[in-house]
């Protein structure tokens, strides 16, 4: 279903890699007795880097491939305990993954990946190594995973009116639609030399523009008369251009919009590619959603925000309850490494 990341190839590296990377026993860790495999942690590997495109051509004795392994081994491998300490966490709380809830992710799964047939699912199953037994077991860690972590932490995260208005004094712009204008525009080019403008060529070009001026202010359709003498690319949308936010137009034209109203014509504009005619079609001022509107939104941007701060604090809780014992020393330096940079921005 994935493009693959040459996974034999990187088998020999991860053997042959000293260090951060090497790994001897088939038993990696034990957290409270379930364990981290040598291939499990591979596929870790694998998923990961097979994503680095510049990593895509690379040999085993790759400088490159080898300092990838040893620069994502340290998150990896402490990611891996936390996902162990969350699936305890959420067999305790009773959680499993029903057949028919898997039923209904694997349908999901060949939907989104144009999958027609059971044949086919099974050769994308077969392409990424996988069984159906593998499958399941994948999502349901996946489930308990979030599940532990979404009833003991995040449906336990409130956020409170203080907290609220505060983010959204703070964040106004997030809640804020600037003025938007759309215009109609008619362009008559005046023709350029080598020797600069041409005197007569530019009395021309203004007076036809003065006389499709005229013939508007009489009624005429703007998008035909575009569509008649316009040199501009929007000609072709009856001179139509926009919306356009207010703030990105330049100056001197805001303050001239300003001024109008919807339906008004400018006078003609020398411009430096000839003579312009513009009429405001419509304008949107700046629209702020007040507090009361946003409060939904807002609650969720500060909860999200807290979520990662409490999302450490619950790991920390789960991993000091736990027993873990090391079976190589490289990887529990490198999970120690990663966990000591994670504490240093709890503390920060």
């Amino acid at each position: 279903m994935l493009k693959r990341f040459c996974p034999v190839l990187f088998a020999a590296v991860i053997a042959s890699v000293p260090v951060g990377a090497q790994i001897i026993e088939q038993v990696l860790v034990n957290v409270n007795g379930d364990i981290l495999t040598k291939t499990e942690f591979e596929q870790r590997q694998v998923s990961v880097l097979r994503t680095r495109p510049e990593l895509a051509n690379v040999t085993p004795e790759s400088p490159e491939l080898r300092k990838a392994i040893v620069e994502v081994t340290p998150q990896l491998i402490l990611e891996a305990v936390d996902e162990l300490l969350l699936i305890q966490r959420g067999r305790e709380l009773g959680l499993a993954l029903g057949d028919e809830q898997f039923k209904s992710i694997v349908e999901n799964i060949k939907k989104s990946n144009n999958i027609d047939s059971e044949e086919q699912f099974q050769a994308a199953l077969k392409q990424e190594g996988m069984t159906m037994t593998d499958l399941r077991r994948a999502l349901e860690r996946q489930m308990l995973a979030s599940e532990a972590q979404r009833r003991d932490v995040m449906d336990k995260i409130s956020v409170t009116e203080a907290e609220a208005r505060t983010y959204y004094d703070a964040h106004k712009q997030d809640f804020t639609t600037p003025s938007e204008v759309t215009i109609r525009e008619i362009l008559i080019d005046v023709p350029v030399s080598d020797r600069g403008v041409n005197v007569a060529q530019d009395d021309e070009a203004k007076a036809e523009a003065e006389d499709v001026r005229k013939r508007l202010l009489s009624g005429e359709p703007f998008p035909q008369l575009a569509a008649e003498h316009s040199d501009a690319a929007s000609k072709a949308n009856g001179g139509l251009i926009g919306p356009i936010k207010r703030d990105e137009l330049a100056e001197v034209l805001q303050e001239r919009l300003d001024k109008m109203k919807a339906g008004d014509v400018t006078e003609v504009l020398r411009t430096q590619r000839g003579y312009q005619i513009l009429k405001l079609e419509s304008r949107t001022e700046v629209r702020i959603r007040s507090f009361d509107d946003a409060r939904g939104d807002i609650s969720n941007k500060v909860a999200a925000e807290k979520s990662t701060g409490e999302r450490m604090k619950y790991l920390e809780r789960l991993r000091g309850q736990a027993t873990i014992t090391w079976r190589n020393d490289e990887l529990k330096r490198a999970y120690e490494q990663a966990l000591a940079e994670r504490r240093k921005v709890l503390a920060g």
